[in-house]
């Protein structure tokens, strides 16, 4: 590629490294994961940019390659991959928080609550239930943008929002009593 390329694909990282990463860590739950799977996905990105064809917005095609990287990601943990180093007990969800503390301590303390609580109800979620969770709830993409993401049908895209949706309800509902 020329310099060129290469500035503009800076360009691109710049403005897309905050979203993939936050797709990255909320598939993989992890900071270092999250990091390492965003990093990988920009590199995978750059070699394979001169095959993409434009069917799909940039922003659709880097969350697929961010989704896979993931899931990936989490089978190797799940083999037991020795080359994996999970610290997620050294990382607090304070250091993930993209949301101003309130001013009002009590308030404070409950939306520090219902975060822990719901990203515990997101983790718990299978991981191809988290991804499409999190593109539409987070990302705010379509059904459609999902589905090419992810690499299924549209379908099974509802089919896994549906599910996923209902798990986390599951997970939130004994607890909201606590929470009023």
């Amino acid at each position: 590629m020329t310099r060129g390329d290469r500035e503009a694909f800076g360009v691109l990282v710049q403005r897309h490294q905050d979203r993939v990463f936050n797709l990255a860590y909320q598939v993989v739950r992890n900071r270092e994961d999250a990091l390492d799977v965003a990093q990988e996905a920009f590199v995978k990105a750059y070699a394979s940019l001169p095959g993409f064809k434009g069917d799909a917005s940039f922003t659709t095609w880097m969350h697929r390659i961010v989704v896979n990287l993931a899931l990936d990601c989490l089978r190797r943990q799940r083999r037991g991959d020795p080359t994996v180093y999970d610290d997620r007990l050294a990382v607090s969800d304070e250091a993930v928080q993209s949301l101003a503390a309130p001013d009002d301590p009590e308030t404070a303390l409950e939306a520090r609550r219902v975060r822990s609580l719901l990203g515990r109800g997101i983790e718990a979620l299978p991981p191809a239930h988290r991804a499409v969770l999190i593109l539409r709830g987070i990302e705010g993409s379509s059904y459609e943008e999902i589905a090419r993401a992810v690499g299924c049908s549209l379908g099974i895209v509802m089919s896994r929002l549906f599910y996923a949706r209902r798990k986390l309800q599951k997970v939130l509902r004994p607890n909201l009593d606590d929470l009023r």
